[in-house]
């Protein structure tokens, strides 16, 4: 069987296998060499999570090579707003990752496990988007705010720093693009335009940051083998033998 990886998370990962999505990408960077697996869970936080973990690969017999774990845009939503039922104390949150970290090391120790942070809010897009909904009738104040999701951000990197996992701070580097807003946040016609998930341009960047996270953690999609022959090393007169050499060198 084709090895495979998982991408574990909320809606953003839900949704990366639509048009231009990182996850859509991510299958192609590794296509013919690597499975992608969506397992993206639309509203979920990481509370949630944890009670989708025993039958969560269930039907996969060998182990997968990676998985991504992508909460906490849900957990950083504000107690006391629209959507609090989502909300998730960040102490809490960040016990959570580690239980998450623990399961799937715990049955797959070579397992290469990547923690993504939240990425940043746009918090007038979400007003705009709120405003689209309910008119007048609009929450005053936001539901979600950057600042507070920096904290979900940050407890993201330190835990990932203290179980010698791999980690993405998504929430600092989409900031370092100037108007960062609405190039990955709020597009007019990708997905939502809410100020949470992401445009195009945003899901290239993550798209770009689990290709070298993957790639630094063994999974360089420019050194792995796929899983048949090029159409260009097929002997059409020795069909046997052209496909048998490429069998021998997938076992190697």
């Amino acid at each position: 069987m084709r090895s495979h990886v998982v991408l574990f998370g909320d809606s953003i990962t839900e949704q990366s296998f639509k048009p231009n999505g990182w996850g859509s990408a991510l299958a192609n960077t590794y296509t013919r060499k690597v499975d992608v697996v969506v397992r993206g869970y639309g509203g979920y936080n990481s509370r949630w999570a944890l009670f989708l973990l025993q039958t969560l690969l269930v039907g996969y017999t060998n182990p997968p090579e990676a998985v991504t774990i992508f909460f906490g845009a849900n957990d950083a939503a504000l107690l006391g707003r629209t959507s609090e039922r989502q909300h998730v104390p960040v102490e809490e949150y960040k016990e959570n990752l580690r239980k998450i970290v623990r399961h799937f090391k715990e049955l797959y120790p070579a397992m290469l496990v990547v923690i993504i942070t939240p990425p940043p809010i746009d918090e007038e897009g979400r007003n705009e988007y709120a405003r689209s909904l309910y008119g007048d009738k609009a929450r005053e104040l936001s539901e979600r705010t950057n600042k507070v999701t920096g904290v979900y951000a940050k407890q993201c990197i330190e835990l990932a720093k203290e179980l010698g996992v791999y980690s993405i701070n998504l929430w600092s580097k989409m900031q370092e693009t100037e108007g960062w807003q609405k190039k990955f946040l709020s597009s007019q016609v990708f997905f939502y335009s809410d100020g949470l998930h992401l445009t195009a341009e945003g899901n290239a960047i993550v798209h770009e940051e689990v290709v070298r996270v993957f790639s630094g953690g063994g999974l360089d999609a420019t050194q792995l083998a796929s899983d048949y022959p090029h159409h260009s090393e097929i002997d059409p007169k020795n069909l046997e033998k052209s496909f048998q050499e490429r069998s021998c060198k997938a076992d190697l």
